[in-house]
């Protein structure tokens, strides 16, 4: 048998690990506003990390550039007055002292001449919809042969519409799939132009079976507590009932002598 201070220090041991695991960090990277930018355009940087009191740095390839202030686990970099220059991949790494605990996903921003009209980005059924819908995005354009991204802030890879269709579509969305959208799209050509983004919108998906479990859970809850209580006054009356009854007690009835002459014998 292990003694009991061994025991505690193993289990402490293991709880320790286990926080550890669980804490680790990871970094998400994306753009804002999403979306091949112009020269002369701007775009931001954004990392976000569920962590604590370090730091980040900001690496184009393997150069660093900068390290970033957070606030509440989020840092921005922005990028003003793009030129060709700033074309590239660039990924954030997370620090703690001179330990680099993570490091995000590498994003490639794109500057490029938009010399295409901008598209126009539209949903179907509607910007709100219940968990589990079909939804149709349509990124419309009037410039022949081209291909379009779909865009969703804070993701790093855009989806591709299918040219044919001329939408793209969700089948059986979540509520991750919330967000604001835009679209861009670019020739099919060897020497590849590039449109302006479109419009935003944002799409709200509602999770309306969790909303209906609460719901019906507050009414069973409800018709519980109302049977407690209807339970409990009938309980109070007939208690009421009792005690008054008691408190007047009639004495037993007198029993008389039978009348049947045969029963007198």
């Amino acid at each position: 048998m292990l003694p009991v201070t061994c025991v505690l220090a193993l289990g402490a041991w293991l709880v320790s690990q286990g926080e550890a695991t669980l804490s680790t960090p990871t970094i998400s990277i994306f753009q804002k506003p999403p979306g091949v930018i112009p020269p002369g355009g701007s775009t931001t940087i954004c990392c976000i990390c569920q962590c604590s009191n370090g730091s980040f740095v900001l690496y184009k390839g393997s150069r660093q550039l900068c390290t970033l202030e957070q606030s509440s686990g989020r840092a921005e970099f922005s990028i003003s007055n793009a030129t060709y220059e700033d074309r590239g991949g660039y990924n954030c790494h997370y620090l703690e002292g001179d330990t680099v605990l993570a490091r995000s996903a590498s994003l490639e921003v794109f500057v490029e001449e938009l010399r295409l009209p901008r598209p126009d980005l539209s949903v179907l059924p509607g910007h709100e919809v219940a968990a589990g819908a079909e939804v149709m995005f349509r990124c419309t354009t009037t410039q022949p042969s081209t291909g379009c991204f779909l865009y969703l802030e804070g993701q790093i890879r855009p989806q591709q519409f299918l040219r044919e269709q001329g939408d793209y579509s969700f089948s059986l969305v979540q509520k991750g799939d919330s967000g604001r959208y835009s679209c861009q799209c670019y020739t099919l050509s060897a020497w590849r132009e590039w449109s302006a983004v479109s419009n935003t919108l944002d799409l709200v998906v509602r999770d309306y079976t969790l909303c209906n479990t609460v719901r019906l859970a507050l009414a069973a809850g409800l018709l519980l507590l109302l049977g407690l209580i209807a339970a409990e006054a009938a309980r109070s009356r007939c208690c009421r009932g009792w005690g008054s009854s008691a408190g007047h007690r009639r004495a037993p009835p007198r029993l008389l002598p039978c009348s049947n002459p045969r029963w007198d014998e």
